[in-house]
């Protein structure tokens, strides 16, 4: 199966839950239980109607129904191929009764056109050999009776009809079916073409469910914003990658924190024993000074009194001078 079934391979992507919408409003519409089959259609080709009626038929097998997907696509069928079946037989084995081989008898058994998928609860009609006559095989008694026989074996038929706008397959389709949906292009598909389509489809009596616009530009980071708990695997890896190295920063930094700490510690240790000494020397500091008064007011004494006694021998000495 291709990875273009991205509701199979990545269901928790934002394009998953859109289609996950879809296939809710779908749902609403069908109030009274009688939409049973669904058409998707496009203005030309390569708008992505295919791509839009494989991921549709996938939701709704993940929520529990039974679908058939019917390739009606007799011209460039192509869901065998994203579901990796067989080609043929097909729709239009079914509807002419010719054999997928030359040498094969066609089989009456509506269960031999069918094969199952690798999803569970989807089962696959293939578009088959590719018929002269597409046109005129949708409107046979055939195509209206293979309808209604689906319609008893399963939930809902998902039909992935062709491009409106170039071949008549989908609006003959759309008069057999109880719905049908429009895909269109983003920045592509031109107003004037979808408006021709849906007047035809309306001409013809067919029903519209509404428009699919598909291909729409979106920047990767409201891609991501879309879906809160959305990630596809790539996400997966770069969330990983982004854990291993934030736990790496975060313990980096955790060291840095612990270093930076310590260093505070250090400095605060340091600085108090800093503070410590100055106020010790601040308490000590009078006392050195009122010391060292002291000390100076004795040795001022001490020369005073060494004066006192000096002139006291120097009397004494003149003294004993006169007497003589």
């Amino acid at each position: 199966m291709r990875k273009e079934v991205v509701v199979q391979q990545d269901p928790k992507s934002p394009i998953s839950e859109i289609f996950r919408t879809l296939r809710t409003n779908i749902q609403f519409m069908n109030t009274k239980g009688k939409l049973r089959t669904v058409l998707i259609t496009s203005t030309f080709a390569g708008e992505g109607k295919s791509w839009i009626s494989s991921n549709l038929a996938v939701t709704f097998a993940q929520a529990g129904k039974k679908v058939i997907l019917l390739d009606a696509d007799m011209r460039k069928g192509r869901q065998y191929s994203i579901f990796g079946v067989s080609p043929r037989p097909g729709l239009s084995n079914y509807l002419s009764g010719v054999g997928a081989n030359e040498n094969e008898e066609k089989t009456k058994e509506l269960i031999d056109y069918i094969q199952e998928t690798p999803v569970k609860n989807l089962y696959l009609m293939p578009a088959g050999n590719i018929p002269p006559n597409p046109s005129e095989l949708l409107i046979t008694p055939q195509m209206v009776d293979l309808l209604e026989q689906l319609k008893e074996i399963c939930d809902i038929v998902i039909i992935d009809g062709t491009p409106s706008q170039l071949v008549t397959d989908s609006l003959i389709l759309t008069r057999l079916v109880d719905s049908t949906l429009i895909v269109t292009a983003s920045k592509q598909t031109k107003k004037e073409d979808l408006k021709r389509v849906i007047a035809n489809i309306q001409n013809v009596g067919g029903k519209i469910a509404g428009v699919v616009v598909n291909k729409l530009t979106v920047s990767a980071k409201k891609y991501e914003q879309s879906y809160y708990y959305g990630s596809t695997n790539m996400n997966r890896v770069k969330t990983s990658n982004n854990r291993k190295r934030s736990n790496i920063t975060y313990q980096k930094a955790s060291h840095l924190v612990e270093n930076k700490n310590d260093g505070v510690k250090n400095r605060e240790v340091q600085n108090s024993k800093t503070i410590d000494n100055k106020i010790k020397d601040e308490e000590e500091l009078p006392n050195a000074l009122n010391k060292q008064k002291n000390e100076k007011s004795e040795e001022v004494l001490i020369d005073k009194t060494h004066d006192i006694l000096k002139q006291i021998n120097e009397y004494l000495d003149e003294e004993k001078k006169k007497l003589k």
